[in-house]
């Protein structure tokens, strides 16, 4: 009964897949066609896509991130690493073929102010790029990854007047030495509201240093999910409100609530 009422609080359609590019070699991003699922978008949120075949091989719909919405055009862009059977049916889904799309799932990110500092590890960049478009004012955006082969987002989607974009590579291959962690503590004294997704130990670091700081900052979770809209709870993590699940009270929390390994 629980299932059943979630979904019917959710959109749930079939969708065309208009774009297709794969990047390097573990990279896929993939445009629908989804009007209803773009136009109510907010940065932050999540969709599932139920993979070609999914049914017939007993693969569960995958979460991803919303990495851009155009309501005008009803565009709908995600994009992700290709490391499972899920992800790799998805990659080979060509233009022209339907697939099933949930969404768009979970709470999203608090509108920015200016002078925010937005700060991605690896793939978490998705939907803090999603974030820097929906807003005009002048943000800091750190996209750190291990190094330039994994520096897959298409740049055009970051070169925004209001962005200012630093790039960091732990071997040096691209941008500043270092991790996106080093360069967060470098810009955080005179960043007005922190917002980051990626790796959970990155995470974890940027909420402590905030709420030593006193800088308001929300984090966007990763976790295994199943459902997507909260029935089953296989998401859940602890926070100082109880268990919530990613899925349907997140992804997105102010680091206040969050528990990192006993520590919020």
């Amino acid at each position: 009964m629980r299932l059943l009422e979630a979904l019917n609080r959710v959109s749930l359609g079939q969708y065309t897949l208009l774009e297709k590019e794969i990047i390097g070699s573990q990279y896929c991003r993939l445009v629908f066609l989804a009007p209803s699922v773009a136009g109510a978008a907010q940065p932050g949120q999540f969709v599932m896509i139920y993979p070609p075949n999914a049914g017939v091989q007993k693969i569960l719909p995958r979460p991803f991130s919303i990495f851009a919405a155009d309501r005008e055009t009803g565009q709908l862009t995600v994009f992700f690493r290709i490391i499972g059977t899920g992800t790799a049916l998805l990659s080979l889904s060509e233009p022209g073929t339907e697939l099933k799309i949930m969404g768009p799932l979970g709470k999203g990110f608090p509108v920015p102010p200016a002078g925010s500092l937005l700060v991605a590890g690896g793939i978490g960049m998705a939907p803090l790029v999603f974030l820097a478009a929906s807003v005009k004012v002048e943000l800091n955006f750190i996209y750190g990854v291990a190094n330039s082969e994994q520096f897959s987002c298409p740049l055009d989607y970051i070169n925004q007047p209001n962005l200012v974009l630093h790039e960091v590579t732990e071997d040096g291959s691209r941008g500043e030495l270092g991790s996106a962690v080093d360069l967060f503590r470098r810009l955080l004294p005179r960043a007005e509201a922190v917002f980051a997704c990626g790796p959970r130990t990155m995470l974890e670091i940027v909420a402590r240093d905030c709420l030593d700081s006193g800088v308001a900052a929300w984090v966007s979770l990763e976790e295994r999910m199943a459902c997507g809209i909260g029935a089953c709870r296989g998401c859940a993590v602890m926070t100082k409100n109880g268990y919530q699940r990613v899925c349907s009270d997140g992804p997105v929390f102010p680091v206040e609530e969050v528990f990192f390994h006993g520590r919020t």
